[in-house]
């Protein structure tokens, strides 16, 4: 399966768990920073993760970041 034959949930679960995975420290490497994540994300649109999926994930995890430092 591939592009729009990826249920939507699927391809949002796909980008949402690797973003966690980069930013969580595991016992066999460091956790990645946010702005390293998203730029792994950014890089990999298109290929492995559905571009629009992305940029919408990236538009929030900023958003979430602007509420937090402006609290």
């Amino acid at each position: 399966m591939q592009g729009e034959d990826i249920p939507l949930q699927s391809r949002i679960v796909a980008v949402a768990d690797a973003y966690d995975a980069m930013v969580s420290e595991r016992p066999y490497r460091k956790s990645m920073t946010k702005c390293e994540a998203l730029n792994e994300l950014k890089k990999n649109a298109g290929s492995q993760f559905d571009p629009h999926i992305v940029d919408v994930f990236v538009d929030v995890i900023d958003a979430l970041g602007d509420v937090a430092a402006s609290s």
